[in-house]
């Protein structure tokens, strides 16, 4: 645990990382029961937190979570490509322009208007952010229930194979296409929110 224990360590004035490690912790282990390392009982980190990872975290005034995701280059070790390669009937999609979505997060303490506000703004900045940054496709795994809620949030996503039960929880690999026409699907299918959060794009290795 000492390793995962640093990457806490090394932006401690960074309240929006440790503010999203907390929420992380709140979500996939203490709600969805999600078997995952955690330091103090009180932030989730693993072993892709590591100084290749992307963050993008919402924020309110007072800088406290609402939502965020990690975002890790599929040119090096992930999720899809490491644990779970058998969701994908052709090989894994990976390269310089191919990043996988991972912890997507959504605060616990939000009603349901806020939280499907920070759902849709979280969904554009993750669009935005790729086109912004030269990112042509975005790689994940999902529960199938998650994976048909993706789907329809207006771009072009579809799944790498059929569902898989691994571990009694059905899960789909996919791969979502970013283009001209990205934002337009988003706004045709309502999802696309302009922030009216404040956005924090964060690295552990800027720290």
């Amino acid at each position: 645990m000492s390793d995962l224990n640093l990457v806490v360590q090394r932006a401690p004035e960074d309240e929006a990382l440790r503010s999203m490690f907390v929420a992380r912790k709140e979500v996939f282990v203490d709600l969805l029961k999600w078997d995952l390392p955690t330091i103090e009982d009180a932030f989730e980190v693993d072993q892709f937190d590591d100084p290749h990872a992307q963050y993008l975290i919402l924020l309110d005034d007072g800088g406290q979570h609402k939502a965020s995701a990690r975002l890790l280059p599929t040119n090096r070790s992930h999720i899809l490509g490491d644990l779970f390669p058998q969701l994908s009937e052709s090989p894994v999609p990976t390269g310089d322009e191919i990043y996988e979505i991972t912890r997507f997060c959504l605060d616990r303490n939000q009603n349901a208007v806020e939280r499907r506000s920070s759902r849709n703004q979280l969904v554009s900045a993750i669009a935005e952010h790729a086109i912004s940054s030269g990112i042509k496709m975005y790689t994940g795994v999902a529960e199938f229930a998650w994976f048909q809620q993706i789907k329809s949030f207006g771009w072009d996503c579809v799944n790498l194979g059929p569902p898989v039960s691994i571990c009694g929880k059905l899960l789909v690999g996919l791969r979502i296409i970013i283009d001209d026409q990205t934002i337009k699907g988003l706004k045709r299918a309502g999802t696309y929110e302009s922030l009216r959060l404040r956005l924090s794009e964060a690295a552990m290795g800027s720290s």
